[in-house]
């Protein structure tokens, strides 16, 4: 292979994450609606006969197919099934920063208006409920925080011999903040609630 075939691969390629190959993808849509006068975040309570995560709260949202022509597509597509709404109904799409999770997977988060809340129907196959917190309610009541730490765990055959420090090799720690906010008797915490502080705080940034 010559050096001007390498340089017109590297040309024309696009930027990736490494081993996205390999990771799962999904979008999501953070809903909010005007209601008594105050704008509100509409969550999800996920139907209890589901086989991952039952009961947990959520914002709408799915794992991309492949058909998906891009992740916006994928989150309104998700919350038009679980919500029952039509396209028109959601406006306003935004993108947040997108998240790479230590488990295998890329969530690409979104923002959207959902115009005539009135018009909205769960998906029970999906849904137990909704429930909608209004956005003053988050800028007052901050979450707790807590850590998971990762433990690193070679597999029993690992070639220790062919690294600096063998079985003493110092390896780095890790740990991942999980977060948890209280809204009367709804316990929002995981992915769900990394990503509404992360709306938070950029939201929060328009008061500055």
């Amino acid at each position: 292979m010559d050096l001007e075939k390498i340089m017109s691969q590297l040309q024309n390629r696009d930027r990736n994450i490494l081993g996205s190959e390999n990771f799962s993808k999904f979008s999501v849509l953070l809903p909010l609606l005007q209601k008594d006068d105050d704008l509100h975040i509409l969550f999800e309570v996920r139907a209890h006969h589901l086989r991952r995560q039952p009961g947990e709260i959520c914002f709408p949202g799915g794992k991309i197919d492949k058909n998906d022509k891009n992740e916006q597509f994928t989150a309104i597509r998700e919350t038009t099934e679980e919500l029952g709404i039509s396209n028109d109904l959601i406006t306003n799409v935004f993108p947040l920063d997108y998240m790479v999770s230590p488990f295998g997977s890329v969530i690409y988060p979104y923002v959207g208006v959902i115009s005539e809340p009135d018009k909205i129907k769960p998906n029970q196959s999906e849904v137990a409920e909704i429930f909608t917190v209004p956005i003053t309610y988050f800028q007052k009541a901050k979450p707790d925080r807590y850590k998971i730490n990762f433990k690193i765990n070679p597999e029993p055959n690992f070639p220790y011999e062919l690294i600096e420090g063998g079985q003493n090799y110092d390896w780095q720690t890790r740990h991942l903040d999980e977060y948890f906010y209280f809204y009367e008797d709804y316990v929002i915490w995981g992915l769900t609630a990394r990503i509404l502080s992360h709306f938070l705080e950029v939201v929060g940034r328009c008061e500055q």
